[in-house]
């Protein structure tokens, strides 16, 4: 036995804690739950020159604290479309997701609304 008591006999000598030898499961029993609610947010698309890329504008309207006025708010966010679907001008849906590279943190999860098409 180790000369520390802050260490429990189990976990010292090697042995498995009791809950894990019991058959228990080490996870709490989140491995048949889904994964936590990912926060999604909705933006017009402003750019499809990329490969399986699209920079969508999101436009959000606060109040000032100090003028008490509404100011626009607009983020450039770089989602993932895996069919490259989306044009510019599309409404689209973004769910949180893993890192697909160095700036894009986002998937466009759904098409809301197309562009219109302008008829010259």
């Amino acid at each position: 036995m180790s000369g520390r008591s802050d260490i429990p006999a189990a976990t010292a000598t090697g042995q498995e804690p009791a809950a894990a030898a019991a058959g228990q499961k080490r996870d709490g029993g989140a491995a048949g739950r889904e994964r936590g609610i990912r926060r999604t947010i909705s933006g017009t698309v402003t750019s499809s020159a990329m490969d399986k890329t699209v920079v969508v504008t999101v436009v959000r309207r606060i109040r000032d604290r100090r003028f008490h006025k509404f100011v626009t708010r607009r983020v450039k966010y770089k989602a993932h479309d895996e069919r490259n679907s989306c044009s510019v001008g599309d409404v689209v849906e973004l769910v949180e997701s893993r890192p697909y590279s160095k700036t894009k943190r986002w998937r466009v999860s759904r098409t809301i609304e197309k562009a219109r098409e302008v008829v010259k």
